[in-house]
């Protein structure tokens, strides 16, 4: 049970698996945190700590519901002010079903001067809202002084300004300064000086930083090297210094040298000192003397609620030059002086009792984000206080009476104290087009029902689209969702969730994907009318499509994503901004063929090989064979038009497939061995070449230099062996997999070992004998060797066998006319296809982690969280419900052709989509061992 407990909790939080790592989420884990207002920020805090999966999270507040907290506070009802609620008690169910998996407790203890603080020592982090300076002072020095300390942290929104601030003890160590993979630098030269300056590979920046660590390795000549860390200095680009290297062996070549993740060590000072001696971090360079006037102005507020017992009145002009006198006297109390700047202090008094929700939700995501680094040791912490402002809303407003911000007892008086009725008006009256319901669609939608979007009587709309239905990896952060929406449209049930925070919001769901197909629906028309386009997408072909279409009908677009712990958002306005369309991304690298087929030199390579021979063996050419079909019903159809000449597409795959399918258990587990003998050990020869000579002349072509030469690296075949884990796990489940798609019967007794090893002891494996391809290449080869010395600079054409036609063209006819006759009765046995895409998302198998494996005798780090060709390869399959029960619960397939992949760095096989004559060739002589005549 706790087994199960532990991989339904992991399946839940698999996506930040990837971002976090698993050592991190093993901290977050055993964490407990206290959290203290349930505000609008305290609740935006807390909905993000139980989304993320801490174990415990304590929320506090002794405050009651008010109507105001309707506007502010997602989780809050009528009922809950009605009956005047305690706010941590009215929304405690609410956040404990955001995650199961974290326990969630209330409290409403007084905190004040006289407070016994010893009940904080079980919580790992303290984060304290909506609480004056003093208390915070208080327990901040209560939590410094406990061993180990307790990281604390408090934040507040008031209007339009904010404050973060973090103490983490006098030494805070961090594992994991940036999260970002360790880099592999490929070196082309290091010099014999003092200090050695190392060279990369030719268009392969090495993208370290002075000061970074690096450990070499698999260096020819100066070995001396091999295995020893160096601190680097960045020369360029291209290059970095290292230590002396006078007193070692020339380079010779190869070499690869890898960045070393070292610890960092933080040094934070109490609250108390840094409110005399403030580090700051700028948000905006444009302003980079707004953080310490507001740090001033925000101290003065503190000061004036401990005076006055409350914040400024709205609109008041006595209150707001009270607040500018203690603003002056605190400034000069601070080490730099800075100066009063008037309008922070003028609009911090009139908007002091207000509250902005996206800023909160802005806010709250970097206070939670905070939280995690303090539990988990991962990511630079903030160092130490953080101001966020949005002043540039209420720079317009300076004309505008003090009745515009005055309440008007509703639920949106918090918004109008910050700014002002008439745009309160415009929100309610917006026309809004959401295209995305995933993590950034449902923040979305949250901060429209609390800013009263798309809520006008006469006009008002919010339209939102998307196709998708709800999984249950989509609810660690997709928060308007629960698991009992699991395949429940995404776009509906975020439209109801979103009802519940503002039943006044008038809201259209749609189930459609907004492109050139629907454009009967998305048309001119409907864009004339929206007043916004919002994206919340996950690729940028549909980016650049919605972007053209605001573009053509002027309309202001919304562009935002997020990768991990990083984000972005632009603002697109026509005839004002660029679009999105007139700026495009680098290309990414994408890896040659070439190098998958024969010299992978990464481990994302062999990542890739995995994938792509994953799909081609149970997607492709099975979807080729039922398509082929499909297309061509009838055998004697076919026959006839191979016999006239004409050319049917996926006929020789066809062949292929009839000839080699397997009819029985036995046979699944044969060809599953034969297919380990041809990925994992033949296909190592032809890339090594099976004598010194064909190396030789090899090197003769490459101009005398030296063919295993960085980034390829030889690879080491593997000589299978059923004892060994990972070969018998292959084995299994490539069997299986051949029995699903052949539809093929199996026992649980034919998945033993016993069983199993009695059908291989009946295999029989061929050792490696090149094909004829591979013969005539090696004779070419010897005529260049000579060719190449008596005429070095004179070009020759490289001599290539070929097959005469007619004999290809009747071997050919031949074998299609004995398996056609066949293919009545033969076709439809392929049944299952296992897609990647993502619209497949049942799981083949339950998923078990690669947690490591040997190349060249080292372990190597997981790399589940590597993300090529748009999929990500993880330790679980896709495929048909058909199958789920006939899986093994072990590892997925291609998972374990990535390890194996891994250990000898070998030969991608070419995806079959074509057939050349010498293919067909090398495969009528396998024909030919088949009884195939």
């Amino acid at each position: 049970n706790k087994v199960l407990y532990i991989m339904c909790q992991l399946l839940y939080l698999n996506r930040q698996r990837y971002v976090l790592g698993d050592t991190a989420m093993q901290k977050m884990a055993k964490s407990h945190v206290f959290l203290s207002g349930m505000g609008g920020l305290g609740l935006e805090i807390a909905k993000n700590l139980v989304l993320a999966g801490i174990k415990a999270l304590t929320i506090h507040d002794t405050e009651k519901c008010q109507a105001w907290d309707l506007g502010t506070n997602f989780f809050l009802c009528e009922d809950d002010v009605v009956n005047i609620r305690n706010r941590a008690e009215a929304v405690l169910q609410h956040i404990a079903e955001l995650n199961p998996y974290v326990h969630v407790t209330s409290s409403s203890i007084p905190l004040n001067e006289t407070t016994d603080l010893s009940f904080l020592n079980k919580y790992q982090c303290v984060v304290l809202t909506e609480m004056k300076l003093s208390l915070q002072k208080m327990i901040n020095d209560f939590c410094r002084s406990q061993c180990p300390p307790i990281k604390f942290i408090s934040a507040d929104v008031h209007g339009i300004w904010s404050r973060l601030f973090c103490d983490f003890g006098d030494e805070f160590e961090v594992l994991d300064t940036t999260g970002e993979e360790p880099k592999e630098i490929f070196i082309s030269n290091i010099t014999q000086a003092n200090p050695g300056i190392v060279t990369c590979l030719e268009n392969h920046p090495h993208k370290l930083e002075t000061g970074q660590f690096v450990t070499f390795r698999e260096i020819n000549g100066m070995t001396g090297l091999n295995g020893s860390t160096q601190q680097i200095t960045v020369v360029s680009p291209f290059s970095f210094s290292i230590g002396d290297t006078t007193e070692l062996e020339p380079y010779l070549h190869g070499g690869i040298a890898i960045q070393v993740k070292t610890t960092k060590t933080f040094s934070f000072e109490s609250l108390e000192m840094q409110l005399k001696h403030p580090k700051y971090l700028i948000a905006d360079f444009s302003k980079p003397e707004a953080p310490l006037e507001i740090h001033s102005a925000m101290l003065a507020l503190d000061q004036f609620q401990e005076t006055y017992s409350r914040k400024p009145n709205i609109g008041c002009q006595q209150d707001s030059e009270e607040l500018l006198k203690l603003a002056a006297s605190i400034s000069e109390t601070l080490e730099e002086k800075p100066e009063v700047n008037y309008d922070i202090v003028h609009w911090l008094s009139w908007t002091a009792q207000g509250f902005l929700p996206p800023l909160a939700a802005a806010v709250g995501g970097v206070a939670s984000q905070e939280v995690l680094k303090a539990v988990t040791g991962k990511f630079s912490p903030l160092c130490q206080w953080l101001y966020i402002e949005a002043a540039d809303l209420v720079e317009s407003f300076s004309k505008l009476e003090r009745e515009e911000f005055l309440p008007r007892g509703d639920r949106y008086d918090a918004l109008r104290a910050c700014i002002g009725d008439t745009l309160c008006q415009k929100l309610q009256n917006l026309n809004i087009f959401l295209v995305g319901c995933g993590a950034i669609g449902c923040e979305m939608l949250k901060n429209f029902a609390l800013l009263g979007v798309g809520t006008g009587k006469e006009k008002g709309m919010v339209t939102v689209t998307d196709p998708d239905l709800i999984e249950k990896s989509n609810l660690n952060r997709q928060f308007l969702f629960r698991p009992h929406h699991i395949q429940k449209p995404k776009s509906y049930t975020a439209a109801d969730a979103t009802l519940k925070i503002n039943p006044q919001l008038k809201i259209d769901a749609h189930l459609n994907k907004v492109c050139s197909a629907t454009e009967a629906i998305y048309n001119d028309e409907f864009y004339t009318k929206q007043d916004i386009i919002i994206t919340a997408l996950d690729n940028v072909e549909a980016r650049r499509y919605v972007d053209s279409r605001c573009l053509a009908n002027l309309r202001p677009l919304l562009d935002s994503g997020t990768m991990g712990t990083k984000g972005h958002t632009e603002v697109i306005v026509p005839h004002l901004t660029e679009s999105y369309n007139s700026h495009r991304d680098p290309p990414e690298e994408e890896i040659p063929f070439c190098t998958l087929k024969s010299f992978p030199a990464a481990i994302e390579h062999t990542i890739q090989w995995a994938r792509d021979k994953f799909e081609s063996s149970f997607s492709y050419k099975p979807s080729l064979f039922n398509k082929f079909w499909q297309t061509y019903p009838s055998a004697e159809e076919v026959l006839q038009k191979i016999q006239t000449g004409h050319s049917l597409e996926g006929c020789f795959q066809v062949i292929k497939l009839l000839s080699r399918r397997p009819r029985n258990w036995s046979q699944c587990v044969e060809l599953a061995r034969l297919k380990f003998e041809k990925y994992f050990n033949h296909k190592t020869f032809p890339a090594q070449g099976s004598n010194p000579g064909l190396l030789h002349c090899r090197q003769i072509l490459y101009h005398l230099s030296l063919f295993w030469q960085s980034p390829k690296r030889p690879p080491s075949p593997l000589k299978f062996d059923l004892n060994e884990p990972l070969h018998f796990s292959f084995l299994l489940n490539a069997a299986k997999l051949y029995a699903a798609i052949y539809c093929i019967p199996f026992t649980e007794e034919d998945l033993s070992a016993d069983t199993l090893l009695n059908i291989l002891s009946e295999v029989k494996i061929q050792e490696f004998k090149p094909s004829d391809k591979q013969e005539n290449e090696r004779k070419a080869l010897k005529d260049f060797e000579v060719l190449y010395v008596l005429l070095c600079n004179k070009p020759i054409e490289h001599l290539k066998h070929r097959v005469q036609s007619d004999i290809f063209k009747r071997r050919t006819l031949a074998v299609v006319e004995f398996c056609v006759y066949f293919a009545v009765a033969l076709t439809g046995f392929i049944r299952n296809c296992f897609e990647y895409e993502r619209g497949e998302k049942k799981i083949i198998m339950a998923p078990g982690p690669i947690t490591s494996w040997q190349v060249d005798g080292e372990t190597m780090e997981t790399v589940t969280d590597f993300i090529l060709g748009g999929s990500k390869i993880t330790a679980d399959g896709r495929s048909n419900q058909s199958i789920l029960k006939e899986i093994s619960p072990k590892y997925s397939l291609e998972g374990l052709m990535l390890r194996l992949k891994l250990q000898y760095f070998g030969h991608l096989m070419q995806e079959e989509k074509g057939t050349t004559e010498d293919e067909m060739v090398e495969w009528h002589h396998e024909l030919d061992g088949h009884g195939f005549k």
